[in-house]
């Protein structure tokens, strides 16, 4: 198949799986926000970094042991079917203190996150049901990751999308018609990422598999070799873990839980926007790693402007959609009809969303540099966007320019990052030409 069919294919496969993953999350905001009202909001806003983080170490073990895989499986080394076994021991160890800290202290996890004692009183129950299933987050990447790097991107995106709906429906559920409130919308959650490692279970029964589980003790080397791979997957993820976390704790100072509860509307849709352009980066990954492991650098660049491309053009789609319909998308959030959270969120969207015109280069970037084996830059243009750059943005525009710095600090550190992805990606041009 074309080399562009194949890319069509791949990304738009896996822009769907992730838009039904996303798309979970701000069904639990809109139907937490008719349960619970702002506090709700606000309590899913501190939970986000732990969800972020889980699904950071998932990605990072996943992606990575992934792309190692197919890597090695493109050069004919038969070491690469230890990656996947590997991948799943390692998770399920990973999953471990979350799992503690679900059974032992929730609501220290949540005080620690910035919620005051009515913040921990009403998501207690919801923090510790979801910490208890960290294994099934987390090894639901491995799986996806896998069956998508084994030529069955269709059937990882069906897999996601099943997990989604079915989180959707019983949301609804078990907040409601089962009067469960809060511990219903994570207790459905919880279910969604096992749904969908059943139904990419069935890809190894297939005659076309070809990932085996190898039956050998963990391997700090191979997890080591596959985070290495897999870093810009975990500092994607983790950086917008970091962001709310920093945002929060900033509009707590400036204006209390309900500027926390307008930046939950803000966030819960930038992970929408973010899950599409991880969708173009981890919907190339396979294509340009198989290339890579070919030594066809020719398709792996074709493949990098391709998504590189796609992103611009995304980026531009949902800013218009954010721009002309502002008022509406908060609307979804505020069932108290709060005028202070919806002018906060108003401001909010169009500044922070300005960033994903920088943003999805940027991503697309760090998983082709992951993708064909260069881990230090990948790391570099991740740990840029996702630490050093809007951390140290956020702090100076907040101080200068208040809650309108802390909105402006995203795309801020984006377009630092953008520059330096494209120092990154030249030097690396002229070293491969030398």
């Amino acid at each position: 198949m074309d080399l562009t069919k194949q890319f069509v294919k791949y990304v738009s496969q896996n822009i769907f799986g992730l838009l039904g993953t996303s798309c979970y999350i701000l069904a639990d905001t809109y139907f937490i926000a008719q349960a619970a009202g702002t506090d709700g909001v606000t309590l899913l806003n501190l939970c986000l970094p732990i969800y972020n983080f889980i699904f950071a170490i998932g990605s990072m073990i996943g992606l990575g042991a992934a792309t190692r895989y197919a890597i090695l499986r493109a050069q004919g080394d038969e070491k690469a079917q230890r990656y996947f076994s590997n991948a799943i021991f390692c998770a399920c160890i990973l999953a471990v203190p979350f799992v503690l800290a679900g059974i032992f202290c929730p609501d220290g996890l949540l005080r620690l996150m910035g919620g005051d004692a009515g913040i921990v009183a009403l998501g207690e129950n919801y923090a510790r049901i979801f910490l208890l299933f960290t294994p099934f987050f987390m090894c639901n990447y491995v799986v996806a990751s896998f069956v998508r790097n084994d030529g069955d991107p269709s059937l990882a995106m069906v897999a996601t999308l099943s997990g989604s709906l079915f989180n959707v429906v019983f949301d609804y559920i078990f907040i409601f018609p089962m009067g469960l409130g809060l511990p219903g919308a994570a207790l459905a959650t919880a279910i969604s990422p096992m749904l969908s490692i059943a139904i990419c279970s069935t890809h190894f029964l297939k005659k076309s598999n070809t990932v085996a589980f190898v039956r050998k003790a963990p391997s700090l080397r191979l997890l080591a070799q596959s985070c290495q791979l897999g870093i810009s997957g975990f500092v994607g993820e983790l950086s917008s873990g970091v962001t709310t976390t920093v945002f929060n704790f900033l509009l707590l100072r400036l204006a209390g839980n309900v500027a926390v509860a307008a930046y939950g509307v803000v966030a819960n849709f930038a992970l929408v926007a973010t899950a599409i352009f991880n969708g173009v980066a981890q919907g190339a990954q396979p294509l340009v790693s198989q290339c890579y492991g070919r030594n066809e650098m020719a398709g792996a660049k074709k493949l990098l402007l391709l998504g590189c491309g796609t992103a611009l053009g995304l980026a531009a789609v949902l800013y218009g959609v954010v721009f002309g319909f502002t008022d509406s998308l908060v609307a979804l959030f505020n069932s108290e009809n709060s005028a202070l959270m919806a002018e906060f969120a108003h401001s909010g969207m169009r500044l922070y969303f300005a960033g994903y015109f920088f943003a999805g280069c940027n991503i697309v970037a760090a998983g082709y540099l992951g993708a064909v084996d260069r881990p230090t830059e990948a790391s570099i243009t991740s740990l840029c966007r996702g630490m050093a750059a809007i951390v140290v943005c956020s702090l100076v525009l907040s101080a200068l320019f208040g809650m309108a710095g802390v909105w402006a600090a995203f795309p801020a550190s984006e377009a630092i990052t953008f520059a330096l992805t494209l120092y990154l990606l030249k030097r690396g041009e002229r070293t491969a030409k030398a």
